[in-house]
C-alpha cells in the first residue's frame, strides 16, 4: 500500500487551495485575517497594503458599513428564494440601475454567480440568438491567445492561457483563436500602443476567411487582458474588432470582470475606448467583493429575438444558476453602487491613475524588469526570469507579503491594481516596497 505523503502543517491540508502551490503554502502560509480600508492583517497582526484590490474586487476598501448594513438588512427580510419562476425586489432594482450606467443598448441583465458562469451565460446567449434566427450553424466561437475567461469549460476554451488548458483536454469544439496584443513595439508603453492594432484585429478577419463567417457566433476579448499580465489593446484595435463583428453579424463580447466598474476611469472599458460590444461580463467589482455575484449585459434586440422566438408560456432561455440574483448579492450590490455613485469613485480612480501610471513607468531603470505597461488602475511589470519560468515573479509574491505589501503575480509578471480610495502616500508606500523587494530577488 502507497504510504501516504509527509504532512507539513496538518491544520491545512484539507483545504484545496485554487491556484496555488498547495505544498509550498503548508510550509509557509500566508494567511490574512482581516481588512479595513486598503489595508490587510496578517494573523501575526501585520499590516499589509493591498496594491491589487483583493483580486480586482473591492476598489471601494475593505470593511464598508454601508455594506455591511445593507446585507445584514437583507439577511433579516428574505434570505433566500427560488431563481426560477419567481424574483425578488431587489434583482429588478439592481437590472435598472445597472442598465442606467452601462453602455447605450446594453440593457439587457442575466444573473449569474461569478465571471466564469457570466462568460458561460454568454455564449449560451448567442449560441441561441443565431440558432432562432435560423443561422444555427453559427457554433463558432473566436477567442484570443493569453485571453482569461474563468475557468468552467467554455471559459477556458475561448481563453488562451496555457496552464489553464494543458491539464483538461481538447475543450469546447470549433474554437479559434487570435494573437494576443503584447508586442514587443509596444514595450515600456503606458496607456494605449501606437503599433499593430490593425494589424492584429485582422487576425479576426483571417479567421473568417478560413472557416467562414457563417459558422461563426461569437468573438470574446477583454478590452485589457487582465489575469495574463494587463494586456492593453494598441490603438485602432478594438475599434477593428468592432467594425468585422459588425460586417459578419458576428456577436462581439467584451468580458470586463477585471476592467469593468471604474477600472479604467470610466463605467466600463467599453466607455474607455468608444467601442460598444452587443453582450459585457461583469463580476468582482459588482458587490465590491462582499458576496459572489456576476452579470450578463445583453443587447435589447438580442434578448428579444430569443423571447420572440418561444411558444406563449414557454421558458425561453434554458439556463440558469441557483444563485442567480441572490437577494443578498442583490442588496450588497446595490450598496456598492450606492457607494460609487456617492463617493464619485471612478472619478477619483481616473484622478490617481496618472501618478500611478507614472509609478510604474518609473520602474524600467530597475535592472530586472523588462517591461511596463498600463491603463486606468491597471499596470503591469515584466521580470527577467532566473531559474526557470515564474520562479523570479514568485519569490517577488513571497517577499513582497513578508515586507507587508500584496499584490498579484502571473509568471514573471507582478500587477497592480490599486483601490480607487488610495492615497498619494500609499502609492508612494506601495512603490516604495516594491523597490525593495526588486532589489533582492
Amino acid at each position: 500500500m502507497t504510504q501516504p505523503a509527509p504532512r507539513s502543517n496538518e491544520p491545512l491540508i484539507h483545504h484545496w487551495m485554487p491556484f496555488t502551490a498547495n505544498r509550498q503554502f503548508h510550509d509557509a502560509p500566508r494567511i490574512i485575517a482581516r481588512a479595513e480600508g486598503v489595508h490587510y492583517w496578517n494573523t501575526a497582526g501585520e499590516k499589509l497594503l493591498d496594491a491589487v484590490s483583493g483580486l480586482y474586487t473591492t476598489p471601494a476598501g475593505h470593511g464598508r458599513r454601508e455594506i455591511r448594513d445593507a446585507v445584514a438588512r437583507q439577511l433579516e427580510e428574505l434570505d433566500y428564494a427560488p431563481a426560477f419562476q419567481f424574483g425578488v425586489p431587489g434583482s429588478f432594482r439592481l437590472a435598472n440601475e445597472l442598465a442606467q450606467m452601462l453602455p447605450a443598448g446594453l440593457n439587457r441583465v442575466f444573473f449569474a454567480g461569478s465571471g466564469s458562469e457570466a462568460v458561460e451565460s454568454a455564449l449560451k446567449v448567442a449560441i441561441q440568438y443565431h440558432r432562432v434566427r435560423g443561422q444555427g450553424q453559427r457554433q463558432r466561437f473566436v477567442g484570443r491567445a493569453r485571453g482569461y475567461h474563468g475557468v468552467n469549460f467554455a471559459g477556458w476554451s475561448v481563453g488562451g492561457m496555457v496552464k489553464n488548458r494543458e491539464a483538461f483536454g481538447l475543450g469546447l469544439p470549433g474554437v479559434a483563436h487570435m494573437r494576443h496584443t503584447h508586442i514587443p513595439e509596444n514595450r515600456f508603453q503606458m496607456g494605449q500602443g501606437e503599433h499593430g492594432g490593425l494589424d492584429l484585429a485582422d487576425d479576426l478577419q483571417r479567421m473568417i476567411d478560413l472557416h467562414g463567417a457563417d459558422t461563426i457566433a461569437a468573438c470574446i476579448v477583454e478590452p485589457i487582458a487582465g489575469s495574463t499580465g494587463v494586456l492593453v489593446p494598441p490603438k485602432g484595435y478594438l475599434e477593428r474588432l468592432r467594425e468585422i463583428c459588425t460586417r459578419h453579424g458576428i456577436l462581439l463580447i467584451f468580458d470586463e470582470v477585471i476592467c469593468g466598474f471604474g477600472r479604467t476611469g470610466a463605467p466600463f472599458a467599453a466607455d474607455a475606448f468608444g467601442v460598444v460590444p452587443d453582450m459585457l461580463t461583469m463580476a468582482k467589482a459588482i458587490t465590491n467583493g462582499n458576496i459572489p455575484m456576476a452579470a450578463v449585459a445583453v443587447r435589447e434586440d438580442v434578448q428579444q429575438a430569443i423571447l420572440d422566438a418561444a411558444g406563449p408560456d414557454a421558458v425561453e432561455f434554458f439556463h440558469g444558476y441557483t444563485y442567480s440574483a441572490h437577494p443578498v448579492a442583490c442588496a450588497a450590490a446595490l450598496a456598492t453602487l450606492r457607494i460609487y455613485r456617492e463617493d464619485d469613485l471612478f472619478a477619483r480612480a481616473a484622478a490617481l491613475a496618472p501618478k500611478f501610471l507614472e509609478r510604474i513607468a518609473a520602474l524600467r531603470d530597475v535592472p530586472i524588469v523588462i517591461d511596463t505597461r498600463g491603463f486606468g488602475l491597471l499596470g503591469a511589470v515584466d521580470l527577467a526570469p532566473e531559474g526557470g519560468p515564474g520562479k523570479r515573479g514568485f519569490a517577488v509574491l513571497r517577499r513582497a507579503f513578508e515586507q507587508g505589501l500584496v499584490l498579484r503575480v502571473a509568471g514573471d509578471t507582478a500587477i497592480f491594481a490599486p483601490l480607487f480610495i488610495t492615497t498619494d502616500d500609499q502609492l508612494d508606500e506601495m512603490f516604495d516596497k516594491l523597490r525593495k523587494v526588486l532589489a533582492t530577488v
